[in-house]
């Protein structure tokens, strides 16, 4: 007779401990995934921002330029404007010498203003 060959048909269900460990770490992955996922809409979020602070930037820099040459034709006008007055006033300066001249030739009296 041959021998008889036992075949003892292994279980799958796993140990009580071993579930508990498998059910912990599958919460505890699930918890790092939302994190990850926070954490990600975090980082975008921030883009966004800084996109927006970096566009804002750039207008406050175009518009300091803008003011600057403003500035500066405004300099230059300013100087223009100076230099007419001054000609100007010194133009009515020599008048005016001239007509105290002319007066004093005349012999009439003028009262100063000082």
């Amino acid at each position: 007779m041959a021998p008889a060959i036992a075949y003892s048909k292994p279980q799958h269900r796993p140990e009580l401990p071993a579930l508990a460990e498998q059910e912990v770490l599958q919460k505890r992955n699930d918890e790092l995934e939302k994190e990850l996922k926070r954490s990600l809409e975090r980082e975008e979020n921030m883009k966004q921002e800084l996109q927006r602070t970096w566009e804002r930037l750039r207008v406050a820099e175009e518009a300091e330029e803008r003011l600057c040459s403003q500035l500066g034709e405004l300099e230059a006008e300013s100087v223009d404007q100076a230099r007419a007055y001054r000609v100007r006033l010194m133009s009515l300066m020599e008048q005016l010498s001239t007509a105290q001249k002319v007066l004093q030739q005349a012999s009439i009296s003028v009262p100063s203003s000082q």
